[in-house]
């Protein structure tokens, strides 16, 4: 339920999107899901190819990922924000691995 709807009908309020900023910058796009404070996470993985600028970053933090973010790939926003609003721990290896679809990574 909504923050407002909550408010409206009595009842606790809550706040449950993952945060999200986006740009698009003549040939680049990009989307950021999630939030990873400076220190807060131990690695970087990269799933893609950084001198093509097409790829997706993953913060790691104790195995979780608490943001994502992607350059140039499109539709896969909803699957990183269910990675990160899950909090499950993820193998490094296959999140990194391009050939692996995100969407069974976050199932569970």
């Amino acid at each position: 339920m909504c923050e407002a709807g909550a408010v409206v009908q009595g009842g606790p309020a809550f706040y449950d999107r993952v945060p999200y900023f986006f740009t698009d910058r003549y040939d680049l796009g990009m989307e950021y899901a999630g939030h990873a404070e400076p220190g807060s996470y131990e690695d970087v993985v990269v799933r893609g190819d950084l001198a093509s600028r097409k790829f997706i970053a993953f913060w790691l933090a104790a195995g979780r990922v608490p943001a994502g973010m992607i350059v140039n790939i499109w539709d896969v926003n909803d699957a990183i924000q269910h990675l990160v609003r899950s909090g499950e721990q993820i193998d490094r290896d296959r999140l990194a691995d391009p050939d692996l679809p995100l969407e069974p990574l976050t199932a569970g």
